[in-house]
Parts: structure tokens; C-alpha cells; sequence
């Protein structure tokens, strides 16, 4: 097809610039085809013709995986990326051109209702697990939309509510995963989200959709909206929006306005390219196998080492064989394997903890009880039933969780408990039971603290896709060993987080007013006790750490080697976990800011050498004052181990930094002249050759280190206006012939 968009007529440019319906682009006769969209996370969510036009339902069989939230617990990038290029599978045998996913917000908040869809509280990890996923579904002909870009961390009020944050905050936290992943995959669309950011609507935000993503990132792929985001079609298409969807049914606002002169006709031109140049990365073939069966089987494997084992007293788990065991809990026979809203996917088939009990009961004698209802209707006669049960068993496993009601899309969490009638359930359990295993179904975090005294185990089971219950007791009989670790800080109340006092925030704004401290990085920076750390998750091994050896590769490379050791008697996997920081009478920085991880599976008594890459722009941090990364002189901690909070190994890095040096102003500080690298020095001679100056005390200068330097003209101590503008162009000169001489960057 021809891409030259100059020669077609206004309408049909501006008809790209909005779909054809709720799920496909505008096609344009010999330029563009029809491109078919489709939600897809964590599973194609195909719209049938017949279905609703939210499209929350009547979707095409796919095979449903774990979401994001058990992927992420998986820390495993080779495992999500063969999960994304089974979903490009998939896609491309029904049509998808594009999938919509995956999600990258960071979980600034427990409460976020969305939770199930985003991978962690820390841009590293969420960037890692992203990246997998996008190059496996592109790896097979179909192209990835990254989404909600950006700021987008809850659902209240989502479609008109402002984030308020400051630019350090949003470059280090909000968009540092979303430049990862533009800029080592190239998705083929990344989707706006709805809020305003500092009060700018994402969706005609030029500055978020084309100074940092195209401009500064490279972007050349298509931004589309999400759905509904879009307020004023002109602005949208001016900032950088390039589809918006479904579609308003206004293309003759945009026609109008390139009519009138207030849009340029070639931002319509360049439109119409950056739809070309997806239709030209993307080739479905409906003739393809979907695979459905080898799909089922890594979602299983997905699932399986998305599970975090939070507690193990007495080697309560694995199972016994031939121990009998009551399974109690509604979720063991109605699993809740997804979230709500529209990540919705019809599975192609669906694994209780139940049933595949039922595959294993000749090992391990089960029987069931209800224990309460999915809805919270009061059931007493449920819950002694029951307790029954578990008095006359060896081993109680306990299946609760949050009901499908109280997480989706849409809306947020009011807290992180477990229902009432649960946790009162596990209360009777524990008094007749001698072994009481817990089994969670939740997408976003829930408290322990209260309850976890009365389990022996406790298994974080997320939300796992449709081979959960499968995978469930995969771990719970030992045929897995668990591996999953958190991705984000289980905390010992709601109260304690970051974000507790500014979520979700009033009249129609959201202060991000806890900064670059979210999540673990506020937690372990004030040293706040929690109930699980960030990384935290057992096995049913050890593992042991040894010979640190860091080494420098170059100007700020480095790479951090180390050994890991099975000292256990069971096979199992590891994550490794590479941290930094430096110390800070006053915290600016978090303490610990994670850099690095690997998962390593080992045999018993066998070691691995693991080798992990750390570069300037780790340690940087975004100097929002002259808006670029900083990378101070400095000495960094290099921290090794198991968590946030169990640290193994710790070594030391140096630093030159960047060799920055900003210019001066006769409105800068006293105190920036003093220890400005060319600055001070001047400043010094200045001095040195006024009595009026070098009379005055090193104390009372002191005093005057907050004023702007031009302020002295006001204080007759002979210094003039005139005189100030010298010496801020003497050291000007200095500054820039220093920097021609690559002496310092500028």
C-alpha cells in the first residue's frame, strides 16, 4: 500500500485518526487496512459479533494465564516471554492485529482496584517482566500496546482525576518502565491513559505524548487512547494521539480545524504514517494452530511459580502422602482465577485446587468443605461443617480470599482485609486443628499480620489464570517447589503505607506526596516494620550467598558477581536480588532501590555463579531543576540477598558522577556559588581581593548562603549589580571552554 499521505483529501486523514468501531482502525482504500484491536493481558479477549459494546463479555475461548500480578511474583522474564509469544499465537490465529497489554502502572497503593493488572510497586521489575512479555507476543507477528501511560495508579474517579507529582517523582518512579520497555522493544502502540497529570489530560498532553515519548525516547509506533479517553479530538491529535477509540463520531472537528488553520495538515500526514508503519510490523494468520493444549500446560507452569510461600513453621508444607487432608473454602471449588472488567477472558477450560485434589487422592485423601459463600451471605451452618471437618483431619487447608466484588476495574479497595467471615472461620480451624494451611485468592495485597499466627503456611496464590488450582496443588503436594517472591510490600496495616494519607485523593486532584518513597522504598528508608518485605518468598530448600567480587567495566559500568548455593536437600529456584543506595544524613534517595535480579535453579548442594550488569544510570537520579539524569560523585552501597530486607552480601562502587557542571545566575545561591566547580574558585579570588568582603566572617557568610548572590548589592558591602553581572559572565566563559575542552558536561 502507498504511504504517502499528502495526496489524500482531509476527510479520509482525518477518518485515520479515529476508529471504525469498538475494536478496529479506519481503513483508508490503498493506504491503510483495517487494524483489529483486542484486550489481552493476560488472555485474547476476542469480541464476538453478537457481544455487548463495553465488550466486558461474550469474548472468544483463549487461553486464560496468570495476570500480571502473579507474572510479576514469577520473576522469571524468560518464563513471561514464552507466555507473551504464546499470546501472539493466539492473537494472530484469530485476527488481533494488536494486543492490548501489557499493563506497567506501578502499585502506588495496595487499594488500587486494578491491582491484578500491573506487575509491582518498582519500576524495575515492572520493566523487566513487561519487556518479556511485549517481545513475546512482537516475537510472533503481533504487536504490543503498553498501557496506561501514565500515572494512571487507581481507579476513582479515573477519567477526570488529576496526579499531582512532581517531575523527579514521574521521571524515577511512573515513566522510568515505560522508557525501558519503548526503548529496548519498540511496542507498536502504547496506550494514554485517562487522568489528567498536573492537570493536563493524558490523551493531549504534548509534552507526555511527544517531547518525552517520541523526542526524548523514540517512539515511532502509534499512541492510541483508551477507551474513552479522549476529551477534545483537536488537542488530542495536536499533542500526539494518534487513534482514538472507539470512535466519537467527530472526524469533522478535526476536519474543521485543519480547514480554519488552527491543526497543521501534515500532523494528519504523520498519522496516517505511524498507522502504515504498525500495518507493516504486524501479520496475523487465522490458519494457524492456536495451541491450546501446550498453552494450557505452560499456564500451568506460569501459575505454579507465581506462588508465594509467605510462612512454613514445622514443615507444614509440602503435604504428607497418605495424611488426610480437609479442604475448606469456597475458592477451592470456584476459583477466582482473574479480575473484573476488561481483562475478562473466557479460558479454554478451568482447574480448581478441588479437582486436581481429586487427581492426587490416592496420595493424599481429601475431603471438602464450603466453609462460608463467595457473596458474604451468613452461612453458620457453612462454617460448622467445616470446622467438623478439619477436627477430624490431619492437615486443614484453608482456601480464602476476596470475593470477585471487591477488586475490579472501575473501582478501588477501602481496605486490605480479609472478610470477617473468614478470618473468623480460620479462628475455629485453628482451635481443632493441629496443622492449618492457608491458601490467598486476591489480586491486590491483603493483611497477614492479624491471622497469619494462627497458620502453620501461608501460600500467596494471587490470582493465577485457569491452571491455577492445578498448579495450587502442584505446590502444596511438592511436586513444584515454590519460587515466587513479592513484587510488592505486604504491610502490617494499611495505615503504614506511603500513600495512605494522599489516596485517592479529593476535588479532583491526587497529591503524590510520598515522591520517589513508594512502596518498599518508604518502608525500608525509615526502617518501618511490615509483615513481609519486598522480594520476600520461602522454599522448600535454602540457599546461601558467597564471594561478592564487583568490577569495573569502563566509565560508570560495573558488573556484581556472586555465588548462589542450594544448601537444602530439594531442588528449587532462587531470585537474587541487586540493590543499591548511599548514605544520606537526610533522605533524599531511598535506602535501598532495587538494580538487578536472576532466577537461578539449582539442585541440591549445586552452586551457581551469577552475574548481574549495574551502570551509571542505576544510580542516577532526575535532576528536575536543570530536567536530565544527574549522577552524583559518590560512594554507592552494592547490597546481594534474598529481599529488601535480607541482604546477603555487600560491597562498595565509586563514582566520578557526570561531571556536570549547571550555569550560574545572578539569582543563584550564595551557597551554589561557593560549591560551584568554577564558580567557587572565582568567587574565592572576587573575595579575596574586597576588603568589604574579606571582612565579613566565615560565619555570617554562612548566614547568607540562601540568598541570591545579587542580593549583596543591597547590603553595602561594595558590591554592585553591574558587578554581579561580570562575574556570572565571567564564569560563563569559564564553564563553556571548560566544556569545549571536555573538562565537564554542561
Amino acid at each position: 500500500m502507498s504511504t504517502d499521505a499528502s495526496r489524500l483529501d482531509t476527510a479520509a486523514k482525518a477518518s485515520a485518526t479515529s476508529g471504525s468501531d469498538t475494536w478496529h482502525s479506519t481503513p483508508i482504500p490503498g493506504v491503510l487496512r483495517r487494524l483489529h484491536l483486542a484486550d489481552g493481558p493476560h488472555g485474547i479477549r476476542q469480541q464476538r459479533e453478537e457481544a455487548d459494546h463495553l465488550g466486558i463479555g461474550g469474548s472468544e475461548p483463549a487461553t486464560c494465564f496468570p495476570p500480571a500480578v502473579a507474572l510479576g511474583s514469577t520473576w522469571n522474564p524468560d518464563l513471561v516471554r514464552r507466555v507473551g509469544a504464546a499470546l501472539g499465537i493466539e492473537a494472530s490465529a484469530m485476527g488481533v492485529d494488536v494486543v492490548l497489554g501489557p499493563g506497567m502502572n506501578i502499585k502506588r497503593s495496595p487499594l488500587c482496584g486494578r491491582n491484578f493488572e500491573y506487575v509491582s510497586e518498582d519500576p524495575h521489575v515492572t520493566a523487566r517482566i513487561a519487556a518479556a512479555l511485549v517481545e513475546g507476543i512482537q516475537s510472533e507477528g503481533v504487536g504490543a500496546c503498553v498501557k496506561h501511560f501514565a500515572a494512571n495508579n487507581q481507579e476513582t474517579d479515573r477519567m477526570r482525576s488529576s496526579s499531582d507529582v512532581d517531575e523527579r517523582t514521574l521521571r524515577e518512579i511512573y515513566l522510568s518502565a515505560f522508557e525501558e520497555v519503548v526503548r529496548t522493544t519498540a511496542p507498536a502502540m502504547v496506550m494514554c491513559s485517562y487522568n489528567r497529570i498536573n492537570g493536563v489530560y493524558a490523551s493531549q498532553d504534548p509534552w507526555l505524548l511527544t517531547t518525552v515519548l517520541r523526542e526524548e525516547w523514540g517512539f515511532d509506533g502509534v499512541v492510541v487512547s483508551d477507551w474513552g479517553a479522549v476529551v477534545d479530538r483537536v488537542e488530542a491529535v495536536r499533542a500526539g494521539l494518534d487513534l482514538e477509540m472507539p470512535p466519537s463520531g467527530t472526524d469533522d472537528r478535526i476536519v474543521d480545524a485543519v480547514t480554519s488553520g488552527a491543526l497543521d495538515a501534515s500532523v494528519l500526514d504523520t498519522v496516517v504514517t505511524r498507522l502504515a508503519r504498525v500495518q507493516e510490523r504486524v501479520a496475523t494468520d487465522t490458519t494457524r494452530s492456536p495451541e491450546h493444549e501446550a498453552h494450557r500446560a505452560l499456564a500451568r507452569d506460569a501459575a505454579a511459580e507465581a506462588l508465594v510461600l509467605l510462612k512454613n513453621d514445622g514443615g507444614a508444607l509440602p503435604l504428607t502422602p497418605g495424611r488426610s487432608v480437609a479442604v475448606v473454602g469456597a475458592f477451592a471449588r470456584t476459583p477466582r482465577y482473574q479480575g473484573g472488567g476488561s481483562s475478562h477472558v473466557v479460558p479454554t477450560g478451568l482447574t480448581g485446587a478441588l479437582e486436581a485434589f481429586q487427581e492426587v487422592a490416592g496420595e493424599f485423601p481429601t475431603r471438602f468443605a464450603p466453609g462460608f459463600t463467595l457473596d458474604g451471605t451468613p452461612a453458620p451452618h457453612l462454617a460448622d461443617e467445616a470446622v467438623a471437618l478439619a477436627e477430624g483431619s490431619d492437615t486443614t487447608v484453608l482456601f480464602l480470599g476476596l470475593p470477585e466484588d471487591l477488586e475490579s476495574e472501575g473501582f478501588d479497595r477501602t481496605d486490605i482485609d480479609l472478610p470477617a467471615e473468614q478470618r473468623d472461620l480460620l479462628s475455629r480451624v485453628r482451635r481443632v486443628s493441629d496443622r492449618v494451611v492457608v491458601v490467598l485468592s486476591n489480586g491486590g495485597v491483603v493483611a497477614v499480620a492479624d491471622w497469619q499466627d494462627e497458620a502453620d503456611a501461608v501460600l500467596e496464590g494471587w490470582l493465577l489464570g485457569q491452571e491455577g488450582g492445578a498448579a495450587t496443588v502442584d505446590v502444596l503436594t511438592g511436586a513444584v517447589s515454590p519460587s515466587g517472591r513479592l513484587t510488592e510490600t505486604i504491610p502490617l496495616r494499611l495505615s503504614d503505607h506511603a500513600s495512605y494519607l494522599n489516596f485517592p485523593g479529593e476535588h479532583g486532584h491526587v497529591r503524590y506526596g510520598e515522591g520517589v518513597f513508594v512502596g518498599y522504598r518508604h518502608f525500608d528508608t525509615l526502617d518501618r516494620p511490615v509483615a513481609h518485605p519486598f522480594g520476600f518468598g520461602l522454599t522448600y530448600t535454602t540457599f546461601g550467598y558467597s564471594e561478592l567480587e564487583v568490577s569495573g567495566n569502563g566509565t560508570d559500568t560495573w558488573t556484581v558477581a556472586f555465588t548462589v548455593t542450594n544448601t537444602g536437600d530439594r531442588a528449587g529456584r532462587e531470585v537474587a536480588q541487586l540493590y543499591t543506595g548511599t548514605a544520606q544524613r537526610y533522605p533524599t534517595r531511598p535506602a535501598r532501590e532495587l538494580r538487578g535480579f536472576a532466577k537461578v535453579a539449582l539442585e541440591p548442594g549445586e552452586s551457581a555463579r551469577v552475574e548481574l550488569p549495574l551502570s551509571g544510570r542505576d544510580l542516577s537520579t532526575w535532576d528536575p531543576e536543570h530536567h536530565r539524569w544527574s549522577l552524583a560523585a559518590d560512594t554507592f552501597t552494592v547490597s546481594v540477598g534474598a529481599s529488601s530486607r535480607d541482604v546477603r552480601l555487600t560491597g562498595e562502587i565509586e563514582s566520578a558522577g557526570d561531571r556536570f557542571v549547571p550555569p550560574l545566575t545572578r539569582r543563584s545561591t550564595i551557597e551554589a556559588w561557593r560549591s560551584h566547580a568554577i564558580g567557587g574558585p572565582v568567587l574565592a579570588e572576587v573575595r579575596s581581593g574586597m576588603e568589604e568582603l574579606d571582612a565579613i566572617p566565615e560565619d555570617l557568610l554562612r548566614m547568607a548562603d540562601s540568598m541570591p548572590i545579587v542580593a549583596l548589592a543591597t547590603f553595602g558591602a561594595g558590591v554592585t549589580e553591574e558587578m554581579v553581572d561580570l562575574l556570572v559572565a565571567d564564569v560563563e566563559a569559564r564553564r563553556t571552554a571548560a566544556i569545549d575542552r571536555g573538562e565537564i558536561t554542561g
